[in-house]
């Protein structure tokens, strides 16, 4: 085994040797990722570029992390992945000549996403499948690891089976060095864990500008996005006729006393505010995860036992994307939880919803955990005039 390797590592140095000079094209060393598959080490020719206190890329396949996938080309090949504590994964290597600036070229790369990735998360602690689609980021640089000027970037890559993708490089200056970043889906609210597979890079081939071939565009066509699971609420679709909980079980008298996310109907004023704890959707999604259901049911069943009170759903974003972007998540994110109200039976007339962007932070922006608490939904309380 380790003999096969030596072999295919010195045939691989003499082409990449014997090729300098004789192209217009510019060669990575060890493009196909070759290497023994290996945990927390990437291959041979590849630099980590990522932080000090994580674990560098990955060598695959051999098991390792439940990545299993056989490799596109050769044996093996790169594993990177972003992180729920806004770390992430990058490579880079000098290639075997400049960029030049003013010019135009080619470059492709097999890419892919594992089905399982299954590392400990940095935030919980706890065992987490780093399967959340990322994007691939290119850059041009004059160092290990620098990052000077972005040369293209992917869509988040969604596809489990092996995708070409394809890049125009229009480098303004003559770059010496290549490094391959993963990174989150932008503008990325909270960070998360998911993972890109990389294998079998292309020369990068000098062709003229006016060549109509696009960045970013992947051949064969890729892989449809699948949707996000979507909440599986206990009574009919908003589409269908309100109905009222079950009168037959002898719940009615018991919500009488039921709170608000913790309040009691008799300390409740007009205007006032409640921030709801435990309401989740996903990643840069109006999708309600399946955790949020409790805080949900709650406000259900205070509403459905105070008839009188009307209120208006709030969300709120953190100050990180766009203030189009915020505004449309956060009204799309207060939108589905009044339909999730509606479907359950209470009257849409009792519920308005509005998206208040990042306008209203409550904490710092500077820090994941004050992010956190500004990326909300709140209840307000419009009128006791049900």
């Amino acid at each position: 085994m380790k003999r096969s390797f030596l072999i295919a590592a010195v045939l691989s140095l003499l082409f990449f040797t014997e090729s300098y000079g004789q192209t217009d094209s510019i060669y990575l060393y060890n493009a196909s990722f070759e290497d023994f598959p290996q945990a927390s080490t990437p291959p041979r020719g590849w630099r980590n570029c990522g932080w000090a206190s994580e674990s560098p890329p990955d060598t695959h396949p051999a098991g390792f992390f439940e990545v299993v996938k056989p490799a596109y080309d050769g044996n093996t090949y790169l594993g990177m992945v972003v992180r729920d504590n806004e770390t992430w994964e990058s490579v880079s290597q000098r290639m075997s000549k400049a960029m030049e600036a003013g010019q135009c070229y080619e470059f492709s790369i097999m890419l892919a996403r594992s089905e399982l990735y299954v590392s400990v998360s940095q935030a919980s602690g706890q065992d987490a499948n780093y399967t959340t689609p990322v994007k691939l980021k290119i850059y041009g640089g004059f160092s290990q690891c620098g990052r000077e000027e972005v040369l293209g970037e992917t869509k988040e890559i969604v596809n489990h089976r092996w995708v070409q993708y394809q890049f125009k490089f229009e480098p303004t200056q003559s770059f010496t060095h290549l490094t391959i970043e993963a990174f989150y889906k932008t503008p990325t609210l909270f960070p998360y864990n998911g993972n890109v597979l990389l294998d079998k890079a292309s020369p990068i081939v000098l062709v003229p500008c006016d060549d109509t071939i696009a960045a970013q565009e992947e051949t064969p066509e890729p892989a449809p996005k699948p949707e996000p699971p979507k909440p599986e609420p206990t009574k009919p679709e908003p589409t269908k006729p309100p109905t009222k909980p079950d009168t037959t079980k002898p719940v009615a008298e018991a919500k009488k006393d039921v709170t608000l996310a913790g309040v009691e109907r008799a300390d409740l004023k007009e205007g006032q505010v409640i921030r709801l704890k435990n309401v989740y959707f996903q990643a840069d999604s109006a999708s309600i995860t399946q955790d949020s259901y409790d805080a949900l049911n709650n406000i259900f069943d205070f509403l459905d036992a105070n008839k009188d009170v009307i209120i208006e759903v709030g969300g709120h974003t953190n100050s990180r994307p766009q203030h189009d972007y915020a505004d449309n998540l956060s009204t799309e994110r207060a939108k589905s939880v009044m339909q999730y109200l509606v479907s359950r039976g209470i009257e849409a007339r009792r519920i308005k919803y509005k998206g208040y962007g990042k306008r209203q932070p409550i904490a710092t922006n500077n820090t994941l955990g004050g992010r956190k608490l500004n990326q909300r939904v709140e209840i307000k309380i419009l009128s006791f005039d049900g």
